[in-house]
């Protein structure tokens, strides 16, 4: 049952749909500027898709997927070092293709392998050069931006397959923006990020967000689904849901990617690294993560594995990726425009439609709040949206 406490003295009550990472730093933020603050959420348990917990080989599992926290921002590493035991993990990716095993991302070694060569960094930098496909103006799609920058060879061995399993589109239709996440180096550096702040916490993704919500101007409410007609008793709210779902889809419904996992428990170490990529189109999932080694300061003798599975996102699935095409943008905008005549502010991937990592997020969500907090001392309305949502 949805319980709500207005206005005491000049504290506001704000209500926060969602307690994933962005809902619970906006949550503490408001909190310990002097405000109330309910937390509602539909699951279950707290951290939304960071979510954690230990299965009974003991592995502490990532339960919608790893997520290795990584920054440059030093703010944003105090924060969660505030909440957290942050242990060192360098994250290393490999990826089975038709040829062979790589290192990912695409570096001098794996170049090294797939061409049977000794190149150096500089003999590296001109075959990448005599391999691109010029083009003729700045790469609008994720195809060109790829041909562009490695060439045709490099493009088919490691990025087709892959890219359009996890994201159900021809490259040819993914915005080149997609394509500029992915590294593309001509040493032998083999981590996947390049930050200077990477770990994961000891304790795992939950407790650090239950310990972010341990305030006594924080009410966690779980299991607890809420509509923005449940949020309207409240002073303002926060939502960090589908921007689309807040506004019952009147627009139509945003494209989103889930994911869908088999499970398998294995004794020993089934495939020597966290995670393996699968190029080939022809094998239907993206990556296998083992997830004892998102964790190499404990041991255990048994293993799980997650087989990840991509594909499009109907209503009552978990949503994971928005899906950000041109041909998509005045369905967008029209929310866009609803949302600037709500008494709600919109946060996070979800609220804001964007394929933002873990560091941006509560960068963002501290900014939220901060424009939130602004707003209640000079007496106006918060923000719609605590940042720019164009990107």
């Amino acid at each position: 049952m949805l319980t709500t406490v207005m206005r005491v003295g000049g504290r506001w009550h704000v209500g926060i749909a969602g307690a994933g990472p962005s809902g619970s730093v906006i949550a503490r933020q408001l909190a310990e500027a002097g405000h109330n603050v309910t937390v509602f959420d539909a699951r279950d348990h707290v951290a939304g898709n960071c979510h954690t917990s230990r299965d009974e080989n003991g592995v502490l599992l990532h339960r919608y997927g790893p997520h290795i926290f990584h920054t440059a921002d030093e703010g944003v590493w105090a924060y969660v070092t505030r909440f957290a035991e942050m242990m060192p993990y360098e994250h290393r990716v490999f990826t089975t293709t038709r040829s062979g095993v790589f290192s990912m991302p695409v570096n001098l070694l794996t170049l090294n392998q797939l061409l049977g060569t000794t190149m150096s960094p500089a003999e590296a930098q001109n075959f990448l050069a005599r391999s691109r496909v010029e083009a003729r103006r700045q790469p609008d799609t994720f195809l060109e931006a790829a041909l562009a920058a490695v060439g045709e060879q490099i493009f088919e061995e490691f990025f087709r397959g892959y890219t359009e399993k996890q994201w159900g589109r021809d490259t040819s239709d993914l915005p080149a923006s997609v394509f500029g996440r992915l590294p593309v180096r001509t040493d032998y550096r083999s981590s996947y990020f390049s930050h200077p702040h990477q770990g994961i916490p000891r304790a795992g993704y939950t407790e650090l967000v239950e310990r972010i919500l341990d305030h006594p101007g924080i009410e966690v409410q779980l299991s607890t689904p809420v509509s923005r007609n449940d949020l309207d008793n409240f002073d303002h709210a926060v939502w960090t849901g589908p921007i689309d779902a807040y506004f019952d889809f009147v627009a139509g419904d945003l494209p989103y990617r889930t994911l869908d996992f088999e499970v398998e428990r294995h004794l020993g170490d089934f495939q020597g690294c966290p995670v393996m990529n699968y190029a080939e189109r022809s094998v239907p999932f993206t990556r296998i993560t083992e997830h004892k080694h998102f964790a190499p300061w404990e041991e255990h003798e048994g293993t799980t594995i997650y087989r990840e599975f991509s594909r499009e996102f109907l209503r009552g699935d978990v949503p994971y990726y928005p899906v950000r095409l041109a041909s998509g943008q005045s369905m967008l905008d029209e929310y866009v425009d609803l949302a600037r005549g709500a008494k709600v502010t919109f946060a996070g991937r979800l609220g804001t439609y964007r394929y933002i990592d873990m560091d941006v997020t509560i960068r963002e969500a501290i900014d939220t709040a901060s424009a939130i907090e602004a707003a209640i001392e000079a007496g106006s309305t918060p923000p719609s949206f605590g940042v720019s949502i164009t990107g």
